[in-house]
């Protein structure tokens, strides 16, 4: 069986390249510990991708033991050490019973919404509009799903005209749903 070469693509002679350089051979061969001895991203170590500066933030994982979670966190840092992704320690917070995430509360027992942003759809007043209504509805779309049957509910809102809020509209219904919203 002859061997037959192949054509190199323009991503393969550049990933060819970039793992050839002696700046990659280098920072293969460096000690780990040199990576995040600082705990902040060296600049001149970054290496852009897609000809940008790119960052990760907010990552969040768990399991169901301490040992699990650590074990999360090694294959964690081993892919950001191969993609040559730096982590600023001193801005992580690691074995967390309860962290706030994006708006959300994680814990063991699951994902939940925030309560101050919850109360504060308590709060609400009525909308006099339709366009409050749907600045309402958008809000639903952030807790919607903490909230059982909020489509059921929903549905009666999101059927309102603009003629339904002029004097004499009948928005019993809708006010009913929307109490029931936000007792929810």
């Amino acid at each position: 069986m002859a061997f037959k070469p192949t054509r190199l693509t323009k991503f393969d002679a550049d990933r060819r390249a970039l793992a050839e350089s002696d700046d990659m051979q280098e920072f293969i061969h460096s000690p780990e510990a040199d990576m995040f001895a600082t705990g902040e991203p060296d600049q001149s170590s970054l290496v852009p991708v897609f000809e940008r500066r790119s960052f990760v933030d907010d990552i969040c994982f768990g399991d169901q033991t301490f040992d699990k979670c650590l074990d999360t966190l090694d294959r964690v840092l081993e892919h950001f050490a191969e993609c040559r992704t730096s982590v600023s320690f001193p801005k992580s917070i690691f074995v967390q019973q309860k962290v706030d995430f994006l708006s959300h509360t994680v814990t063991p027992n699951g994902i939940q919404a925030d309560p101050k942003k919850l109360a504060a759809i308590a709060e609400l007043p009525f909308p006099t509009s339709k366009k409050g209504m749907q600045a309402f509805l958008g809000t639903l779309n952030y807790s919607g799903r903490f909230i059982l049957n909020s489509a059921v509910y929903g549905a009666v809102l999101y059927q309102l005209m603009e003629y339904d809020f002029a004097q004499g509209g009948d928005l019993t219904a809708a006010k009913a749903a929307f109490a029931e919203l936000k007792k929810r």
